[in-house]
């Protein structure tokens, strides 16, 4: 099992002390337990993407700790944290290097965290993990070793992503939004390679989404997002006795007016038509 997360009063303000200012994180404190499968939802602006970047280090917080296993991290550059925290983006061209071939990007992952030099040969016993790691995608990408990454489709990219970003079990996986791109039939298949690695593995696991039959439906717990502020914590039993239409209520009380959002009500309606 993985080591959990703390994060205590993160604020975060985009060009300070001018008249762009925007103060994008506010005072966040978050607790996520060791082996923990947290959802993210929020409107456009909301803080997600910001948390998420916070957490990973590509930006640095003007106050407030991440401690991350019990290590204090508020300081370590991104390259650093990549080592402790896999990431999966919403862009199928992120996350893999496309001009190399799949077990090349399987080499890489399988040496993350470590002085790594990428050699121009994979041994045997390195291409069969690779294949039986492969074979738990379905994809039949384990015969296809020497395929570039680049002429994959994004489902099948993605899918890579997923199981890279886990193969080396990290202290984190951080999911940014990563079926939103993704057509319904193969945005379901990586969320349930995504359900079953997080739970085989136990993977400390925080995952936004926008599509809020997903939210309800995945994970042990549901956080929502307002202008810098978590201002709903879920627990997986109250989440269960809620319908999408409790959470578009949930999102018109925290905003005090009717909610529109036109990804959120997409979202909303596409939940209904594919959900399972």
């Amino acid at each position: 099992m993985t080591g959990g997360l703390w994060l205590e009063r993160v604020s975060k303000t985009f060009h300070p002390g001018t008249s762009n200012a925007r103060r994008a994180l506010k005072d966040v404190t978050l607790s996520i337990a060791p082996g923990e499968f947290v959802i993210l939802i929020g409107s456009n602006g909301a803080g997600k993407s910001t948390l998420m970047n916070a957490i990973a280090g590509r930006i640095p917080v003007d106050r407030g700790r991440i401690v991350l296993d019990g290590v204090d991290i508020t300081r370590w550059p991104e390259h650093r944290r990549a080592a402790l925290i896999g990431r999966v983006f919403q862009d199928p061209m992120m996350g893999t290097a496309p001009s190399l071939s799949i077990a090349e990007n399987m080499a890489l992952a399988y040496r993350r965290g470590r002085r790594r030099v990428l050699r121009s040969f994979i041994g045997a016993k390195e291409r069969a993990l690779y294949r039986e790691a492969l074979a738990t995608l379905e994809l039949g990408l384990e015969a296809r070793l020497e395929t570039k990454v680049g002429t994959l489709s994004g489902g099948e990219r993605q899918a890579l992503s997923l199981l890279m970003a886990t193969f080396v079990e990290p202290k984190l996986l951080l999911l940014d939004e990563h079926t939103a791109a993704l057509d319904p039939k193969r945005a379901e298949l990586v969320l349930r390679l995504t359900e079953k690695i997080v739970r085989e593995k136990r993977l400390t696991t925080l995952m936004i989404t926008h599509n809020m039959a997903h939210a309800l439906r995945m994970g042990d717990r549901l956080l929502m997002m307002h202008a810098g502020e978590i201002v709903l914590d879920l627990s997986a039993e109250e989440k269960a006795q809620m319908e999408i239409d409790d959470l578009l209520r949930a999102f018109e009380r925290v905003r005090g007016e009717t909610f529109v959002d036109d990804r959120l009500v997409f979202s909303q309606l596409e939940g209904k038509d594919h959900a399972p």
